[in-house]
């Protein structure tokens, strides 16, 4: 794709975004559960993972979004740390659940509002679990 291929897509979403800010508005989401040993499964929903384009910025939505697998690589930090230390300080974790959300205004990305910021303007981090301490001898 070169830059009039790219702007020709995008003309329309930024148009969009100028005459309805709130439209620019997108929350992202990740989620991930603790794993057999010292894992953390992320739940994707594509076998390959391949980097591109959201489509509010014009993406086919084939590829995932950078701010997705940023929001990925937390949770899923999260779970393996959780699980590490758990298995350190002897807590037997029955499950876990681990979110992050990240608010976007995709104005700011596509450069049709220099007072809305580019890229994550906030991240929600919630973590769930439960657990049984082992008691030791």
């Amino acid at each position: 794709m070169n830059a009039e291929e790219l702007k020709s897509l995008q003309a329309p979403l930024k148009q969009k975004y100028k005459d309805q800010p709130e439209t620019a508005m997108v929350t992202l989401k990740a989620n991930a559960r603790i794993g057999e040993g010292i894992t953390c499964k992320i739940e994707t929903g594509k076998a390959l993972v391949v980097a591109g384009l959201h489509p509010a910025t014009g993406g086919d939505g084939l590829s995932l979004c950078s701010g997705d697998m940023l929001l990925e690589a937390l949770v899923a930090c999260a779970g393996v740390t959780l699980r590490a230390v758990a298995t350190a300080i002897g807590v037997n974790l029955h499950d876990a659940t681990i979110s992050a959300e990240g608010d976007l205004d995709f104005r700011g990305t596509l450069g049709v509002s220099k007072a809305a910021p580019v890229g994550l303007k906030s991240i929600v981090f919630i973590s769930i679990w439960k657990a049984m301490q082992i008691k030791n001898n």
